[in-house]
């Protein structure tokens, strides 16, 4: 009887031990499941570490560009159209200072001479105090070799001579006024003026050029003769009038508009091109600018 209770409870016993020992073995192995878990985390861990190791810098990092290759296949020297050129010295992405800039210096203003004439009947009486509000001169009045000038002009009008004699006359189809001359302070109607006899015989002027578009009047006449007009501006085309009358007097109003730089001058000659009687002459009379 206890054989047989010790046969039964034997086996018994044993099959009852088994499941312990699956349990423990479950146990073990996720023991060693997380110890390998761990080890792997630890050796992660430890490799962040070394590399997170590697990027520290002392100083602090400096970034680095990527030069472009240029087109000759050197790498790191950019092409004249890139606008940045490597510097020695210079770190990578950094530019030299740009220059100061220089006071800008406004290139002169040019202006474009040019220059035209016509010709008008002059009126029975010429106001040169209205019409030459910038300059006038008159001739005769004070002589053959004295003019009457604008009290306070500009001076631009100047008499260069000529050629021939001059000789004064008073019996000008036309009369000449004014209320702001000198050394004639006023006039109400002088019918004086000049003349000069013979082929090529004439009178020069010039009218200084303020870069301002400027119109000359030129009061000028002829007797028995064939006169010659020429308009230059300094170092540009002659432009000529002429006028004629081989029997008696014939006077003008020339009106010149011109431009021209500071500085320049129109030059204008009234000369006899053709005597056609005895002592053909030019004369000439007045010349206003404004």
């Amino acid at each position: 009887m206890g054989e047989e209770d010790r046969s039964r409870t034997g086996p018994g016993s044993h099959r009852e031990g088994r499941p312990n020992t699956r349990s423990a073995l479950r146990r073990l192995r996720r023991r060693r499941r997380l110890a390998l878990e761990g080890l792997a985390a630890f050796l992660c861990l430890a490799a962040l570490a070394a590399y997170l190791g590697t990027e520290r810098h002392d100083a602090p990092r400096e970034e680095s560009a990527v030069l472009p290759v240029a087109p000759t296949g050197r790498v790191g020297l950019p092409s004249e159209g890139d606008g940045a050129v490597a510097t020695p010295g210079m770190r990578p992405r950094q530019r030299p200072p740009s220059p100061s800039p220089s006071p800008s210096t406004a290139p002169p203003s040019t202006v474009a001479p040019a220059v035209t004439v016509g010709r008008a009947e002059v009126p029975a009486t010429v106001d040169l105090s209205a019409v030459g509000a910038v300059d006038w001169v008159h001739w005769g009045l004070l002589g053959a070799d004295r003019v009457v000038r604008k009290r306070d002009g500009s001076g631009a009008i100047r008499d260069e001579g000529g050629r021939g004699r001059r000789e004064s006359y008073s019996n000008n189809p036309e009369a000449y006024a004014w209320r702001d001359g000198v050394p004639v302070g006023s006039a109400s109607g002088t019918m004086s003026g000049v003349y000069t006899c013979d082929r090529g015989n004439g009178f020069t002027l010039t009218v200084a050029a303020d870069g301002q578009q400027r119109t000359v009047h030129l009061y000028a006449g002829l007797w028995m003769a064939r006169g010659r007009l020429d308009v230059r501006l300094a170092g540009g085309p002659v432009s000529t009038v002429r006028m004629e009358d081989p029997h008696t007097a014939l006077t003008a109003d020339f009106t010149i508009r011109f431009r021209a730089p500071r500085g320049a001058k129109l030059l204008l000659t009234w000369t006899v091109e053709e005597s056609l009687g005895e002592c053909g002459n030019v004369s000439l009379q007045a010349a206003a600018l404004r």
